[in-house]
């Protein structure tokens, strides 16, 4: 699913990115295995389908998946009334994909040494939207003669003239290209698509019992929407980094003498770390 970012495309009348959000969420999450997509299946739950609303974000599901050679084979729209509060939806995807079964990335795959490779996020992605809805209704209450709306719509000279809401609802960026590329390019061992619960939440996943990733925290630089939100909200680092994926969307670990090659296939990526032993306490250290 996309979580409460619904809730802002609802309020900002942006449904398509959420249709796009969904698909791309999907493709990530199979290839974080090393799978090509195939089929897409979707499911849409409200009170009473609005159709217009429904094209829009059906509409954008079927675009993602064209884009991708994504067959969407259908899906279940269910209305059910007193569930769901009047003009408010839920959306939710599976996606199923193929890859050999000796090519099946993990963290078993993963050796000391290994190189961590980084590829940038466009935003928030799909996850950490409850903390960030949080944090500007508040600012709205402390301003007192703003909504909710008027904060996500406030041009921010911290985000270059653009507004919360805008940056909030850029679309989950996609990263199939990329892993093609990758795989062409070096010897890839796993991957981490970073989602909800940031990088403790998702990055151990890719890495085997007995070894943590250590991150060097100055190799990229977090892009101005998570820093605007972690001073409009004072949160420490730590709970940035668990919630948010701070400007890093995927991680993949390489083979220590393929980081170059890997680098060099895709444009913006940035070598953030390493495998290394570990023994107690967090996975994810920050160096």
């Amino acid at each position: 699913g996309v979580g409460t970012k619904l809730e802002l495309a609802r309020l900002l009348d942006r449904h398509e990115v959420v249709g796009a959000d969904l698909v791309h969420h999907c493709v990530n999450d199979a290839l974080a295995m090393g799978a090509e997509p195939l089929f897409f299946l979707d499911y849409f739950a409200t009170s009473k389908i609005d159709p217009s609303v429904f094209s829009r974000v059906v509409g954008a599901m079927a675009d993602a998946c064209a884009r991708f050679g994504v067959a969407l084979l259908g899906g279940e729209t269910a209305e059910m009334p007193g569930m769901y509060a009047p003009d408010t939806y839920d959306l939710a995807g599976f996606l199923v994909g193929v890859v050999d079964r000796g090519k099946i990335l993990g963290p078993e795959r993963v050796r000391e040494g290994d190189a961590l490779v980084g590829i940038p996020s466009t935003g928030m992605h799909t996850n950490g939207y409850s903390l960030a809805r949080e944090i500007c209704a508040r600012v709205a209450m402390h301003e007192r003669s703003a909504s909710l709306r008027d904060v996500l719509l406030a041009p921010r000279e911290e985000l270059g003239g653009a507004t919360l809401g805008e940056s909030l609802l850029v679309v989950h960026r996609p990263y199939l290209a990329e892993f093609r590329a990758l795989r062409e390019a070096s010897d890839i061992h796993s991957i981490a698509h970073l989602t909800g619960g940031g990088w403790e939440g998702n990055l151990p996943r890719a890495l085997p019992e007995g070894m943590a990733a250590w991150i060097d925290r100055q190799s990229w630089e977090v892009p101005a929407l998570f820093t605007l939100l972690a001073n409009l909200g004072d949160l420490e680092e730590i709970e940035r980094f668990d919630t948010w994926n701070m400007g890093i969307g995927l991680v993949v670990a390489v083979a220590a003498d393929s980081l170059d090659a890997a680098l060099d296939a895709v444009p913006g990526a940035v070598a953030v770390g390493m495998a290394v032993p570990h023994s107690s306490g967090r996975r994810v250290i920050f160096g």
